[in-house]
């Protein structure tokens, strides 16, 4: 039980609480440090019903815990009974910026929910995009980001970055104030920056940023939950 409270605290590890995340983190390719579940039975029937691909190996890969046990493991024990460690994997942040690949990178600036943070992960995923960077204090691995992304951190690039470094791509402010246009138009390399609800992007981002677009929307709503405002503008480039 220690291991898995020490490692919440580990920027080297990620803790996954549940079944999908530890399936979404397999099915990427992630590096199982160990698992525990507390019963190995329902382990593999959901593994057989929800990820065929690994059923067979993850009842076996997993320790036997008791239910009270497993409970105290995490603030909010997952109801289907299995928590795992794997490493995080390392990031090439020029490499991946530097991809030519037609795949946005998502920014967040100064994310204030973990959850949030990790529902922009899943939809970043989702997408295809090409990587979600965020700045600020927040640790995107956080166990409650990789609760909200479903372990979908192993699909795709994830790193915290101090500011958007130099690149060939264009830097685009999503922002209320700026620009109505046809976000389909937004080049598909793009870094589209978010702010957070409340206070928006920062002075300097707006600065920075080579457009400013706002998500169309109705006459009197003001933002949209920054989740919402990702799949907004990252599945309008995919239509």
């Amino acid at each position: 039980m220690q291991r898995y409270r020490a490692a919440r605290r580990d920027r080297g590890l990620a803790v996954l609480e549940g079944f999908h995340a530890l399936k979404h983190a397999l099915r990427f390719g992630a590096e199982l440090v160990e698992a525990v579940a507390s019963d190995r039975e329902e382990l593999e029937r959901l593994a057989a019903e929800l990820a065929p691909d690994l059923a067979g190996s993850l009842a076996r890969r997993a320790t036997p815990v008791e239910a009270e046990v497993l409970a105290r493991m995490a603030p909010h024990a997952p109801r289907t009974g299995v928590i795992s460690i794997a490493r995080r994997p390392s990031v090439d942040l020029a490499g991946t910026l530097a991809e030519e690949r037609p795949a946005p990178v998502v920014l967040l600036e100064d994310p204030r929910s973990m959850g949030n943070m990790g529902a922009c992960v899943r939809v970043a995923a989702a997408a295809d995009a090409a990587a979600v960077l965020t700045t600020g204090s927040n640790d995107p691995w956080h166990p409650e980001a990789l609760r909200g992304a479903a372990g979908l951190h192993f699909a795709l690039p994830v790193a915290a970055i101090e500011e958007p470094p130099p690149s060939d791509r264009p830097l685009v402010a999503i922002d209320p104030e700026g620009e109505s246009s046809d976000l389909r138009e937004i080049s598909p390399r793009a870094i589209l920056a978010f702010g957070t609800e409340r206070y928006g992007l920062s002075a300097a981002l707006l600065e920075r940023a080579d457009e400013r677009l706002a998500i169309p929307m109705r006459e009197g709503v003001s933002s949209l939950n920054l989740a919402t405002a990702v799949a907004a503008v990252l599945f309008s480039q995919r239509l």
